[in-house]
């Protein structure tokens, strides 16, 4: 491991626990992952400007799942990265292949990594991410079975925490979403 990648896994596990402590202090101080009313306003009555008071009623089936505890978040997101940009279209985590979630396990652990160019600058030439300076985006190898290479598949990852999808070698991305 270079001291370039040491750098990046330590900025890496810094932001994770930055996330942590956010996550901790917006779940209300409770540390069960139960975001307070306010984090959770979403929809047209998030638009009112009357608050409404939470109900202390269970959450209702159709309520999304609760984000993964901590350690099996992607690195910085231990309450789940929001998708930031309505201009691309997100995916929820749950609903991406087993094999990616095992690379989002990976990269929330800092590694170790199935392929050596696992971790290397992703430089978006196409620039189908938004536009970022160089080195801000990292790209990891998602494992496709029957492959014979490292496949089409990859998270990359960005510096601010955001994952995103591709499942066509960077054709098209989805910004992955850790609240579903």
């Amino acid at each position: 491991m270079t001291s370039k990648n040491r750098l990046w896994t330590v900025l890496a596990v810094l932001l994770c626990a930055i996330a942590a402590a956010v996550g901790y202090v917006a779940s209300d101080g409770t540390g069960d992952g139960t975001p307070t009313a306010a984090a959770t306003s979403t929809g047209p009555a998030a638009a009112s400007s009357t608050p409404t008071a939470p109900k202390p009623s269970a959450p209702k089936p159709s309520a999304p799942k609760p984000s993964a505890p901590a350690g099996t978040a992607p690195a910085g997101t231990a309450t789940g990265w929001v998708p930031t940009d309505p201009a691309m279209a997100d995916v929820c985590r749950t609903t991406l292949p087993g094999q990616a979630l095992d690379t989002l396990g990976l990269i929330a652990k800092g590694g170790p990594y199935p392929y050596r160019s696992d971790g290397i600058v992703f430089e978006n030439r196409e620039s189908r991410l938004p536009r970022k300076a160089s080195g801000y985006y990292h790209e990891f190898t998602v494992v496709t079975p029957g492959s014979g290479d490292r496949g089409a598949r990859r998270v990359v990852t960005g510096g601010s925490g955001e994952q995103y999808w591709t499942a066509d070698h960077y054709g098209t991305f989805q910004e992955i979403d850790a609240r579903c």
